[in-house]
């Protein structure tokens, strides 16, 4: 009887207990042609630079980790429309519009409410968002070809 009960305390003492799961991917939109993009990068988000090609689809985007800017996606012709984070405030929601071979447009909105919406509200709606309870936006990945944003999803996780 002592020895079954040595065996089940270990068994008991060596299993772990599961971890919930912090981390949900928003699957892509678009028609995902040209070249792979991803702009992970260690750190916490904390802005967003979108470069719009004359009030249509969306040519690029970059990231801001702490004080860090990644390499800007596709292309960074032009003057980028951009979102600095606040303190505690991170990025919760992003939604916009595709339509065949373009995110026409992309808006970010963040915990405290505040939002940035860029291009033209043309197209199929798209809307990704975390599925864990405070989880952020940490980084987006999908396709592009040169000229612009083809393919967009986000990847969201608690930091």
């Amino acid at each position: 009887m002592l020895h079954l009960l040595l065996i089940l305390s270990g068994v008991t003492l060596g299993m772990a207990m599961p971890l919930p799961d912090y981390y949900s991917y928003s699957t892509a939109v678009g028609d995902g042609s040209g070249t792979e993009y991803s702009t992970a990068y260690d750190g916490r988000v904390t802005g967003i630079r979108v470069w719009e090609y004359n009030n249509a689809y969306i040519r690029g985007i970059q990231l801001r980790y702490d004080g860090n800017w990644t390499t800007p996606v596709c292309t960074s012709y032009g003057n980028p429309l951009e979102m600095t984070l606040r303190g505690n405030e991170s990025f919760i929601q992003v939604s916009g519009k595709y339509y065949y071979g373009y995110i026409y447009e992309i808006m970010f909105v963040t915990s405290r409410g505040r939002s940035l919406k860029v291009g033209l509200s043309y197209g199929n709606s798209f809307n990704f968002y975390p599925t864990n309870d405070g989880s952020q936006l940490r980084f987006l990945s999908g396709r592009q070809n040169g000229n612009g944003i083809t393919s967009i999803g986000a990847h969201w996780a608690v930091y």
